[in-house]
């Protein structure tokens, strides 16, 4: 992962990384990777971890909360390292709702530690478990883990955790909502009760809260950044509205209209994820699905193969998205509108980062209008209606070649070719 330096704010003022008290080696990689100044949630979260302190921070995708959380926790194992020659064994846990999310962080604290003596490791299920074995015999100073795999790995005993000075939740709204508050509450009472715990949500409810002021100290430091604009300022944005049916033929039009363009398509549901797909594959045009129903092997080959843009249309559910890093996305289309506003914020986040311009465009049917309506007033805006003329619409969806009117004239034609007669064997 080519790790970038997103959300800048004036709230962070002047100060340079260089002034901050973190050891030069870490210094050297914020050089290299060319981060020059904190992000608000850096300027604000760094110092308190670095004193040791709890944190709860309600942060969006988008602005930099993993280097937040990774730079001060990297500088406290170095210097630790350095001091002591303690046996060895896992100093910071970081959980995380989703295999790819995991992997992400592993890149990012690698990147930001490549020159100091910190192990990192992500450890998630959906891959076989002898080579996670392996690794976690040697020495693992932060472990970025899934729920599902540290607890089959903690009930075989090959996981322990009684050394854990550090335990950070990333993306904590997501994993209640997938369903870990259990999980998370059970992992909780197997860890050292005098630990640091960072808390970082993109959102905050009363469930949230709940949980969180039941992990963290009383004295916690709170820190919510909360952008007067909760989208990219250089993401353009449009709707169209679009009957149900009708959805693909308009994102058959868009994939051609942009042929050289990245797009990211989301949808409500693995179900939806695949046929997309195969509509598209109807339609002789190249692209895959990324859902939780495929094999991490397989999904790790298909980011590989987007990353690098030897695919060029990929399809995603909100749940297998959340928290990835999507490279250079050109144009997001929310195939299906979210259920909740707050996601919308998410998905449209995957295009117009650092100084690229990004498109997002969205498809409404009628059944969707009171979802374009919150969106809308989570947004604080109007989203600029993209006008379709009547004749423009007709067109789209009958000269597509997957219409009902083409097919028809297809299976028409092939009932008329002349049908090649087989001689009968005689007896």
């Amino acid at each position: 992962m080519a790790l970038t330096q997103k959300g800048r704010n004036l709230q962070a003022g002047t100060m340079k990384f260089d002034e901050y008290h973190i050891a030069p080696e870490i210094k050297r990689s914020l050089r290299k990777l060319g981060f020059k100044r904190p992000t608000d949630i850096q300027y604000k979260a760094i110092p308190p971890i670095l004193k040791g302190e709890d944190v709860l921070a309600v942060a969006q995708t988008g602005t930099g909360k993993t280097a937040a959380f990774a730079i001060p926790i990297l500088h406290i194992l170095h210097q630790r390292l350095k001091k002591s020659s303690r046996k060895s064994g896992i100093k910071c846990l970081v959980m995380v709702p989703t295999h790819e999310l995991a992997m992400q962080i592993e890149e990012a604290f690698k990147a930001l530690g490549q020159y100091t003596r910190v192990k990192v490791m992500s450890l998630f299920g959906g891959v076989e478990q002898a080579p996670q074995i392996e690794r976690l015999r040697k020495r693992v100073d932060v472990l970025i883990a899934t729920p599902g795999r540290v607890f089959d790995l903690l009930s075989q005993g090959h996981l322990q955790l009684q050394q854990v000075e550090i335990l950070v939740l990333d993306e904590a709204d997501h994993m209640l909502d997938i369903g870990f508050l259990k999980d998370i509450r059970d992992l909780t009472r197997k860890l050292p009760h005098n630990r640091q715990t960072l808390f970082f949500s993109a959102t905050i409810d009363e469930k949230i809260k709940k949980l969180a002021y039941s992990l963290i100290r009383q004295q916690a430091i709170r820190i919510q950044i909360s952008p007067q604009n909760p989208v990219a300022k250089n993401v353009d944005h449009a709707v169209a509205f679009v009957a149900m049916d009708d959805k693909r033929f308009f994102l058959e039009r868009l994939i051609r209209q942009y042929p050289t363009h990245k797009i990211l398509v989301f949808v409500r549901t693995k179900v939806r994820a695949e046929r997309v797909q195969k509509a598209l594959a109807r339609a002789e045009i190249q692209s895959d699905y990324i859902h939780s129903g495929k094999d991490q092997q397989a999904r790790n080959q298909l980011m590989a193969r987007f990353k690098s843009g030897q695919l060029r249309v990929l399809i995603a559910t909100d749940i297998t998205a959340r928290g990835i890093d999507f490279p250079r996305v050109d144009l997001v289309v929310n195939y299906d509108l979210p259920q909740q506003a707050e996601n919308y914020v998410h998905r449209v986040g995957r295009t117009g980062r650092g100084n690229r311009r990004g498109m997002a465009i969205s498809f409404c049917s009628q059944q969707e209008t009171s979802l374009l309506e919150a969106i809308q007033s989570f947004l604080g805006k109007d989203i600029e209606v993209l006008p379709i003329d009547p004749e423009i619409y007709e067109e789209v969806v009958h000269s597509s070649p997957t219409s009902e009117a083409n097919w028809k004239q297809l299976l028409a034609e092939e009932e008329n070719r002349p049908k090649s007669r087989k001689k009968k064997k005689k007896k």
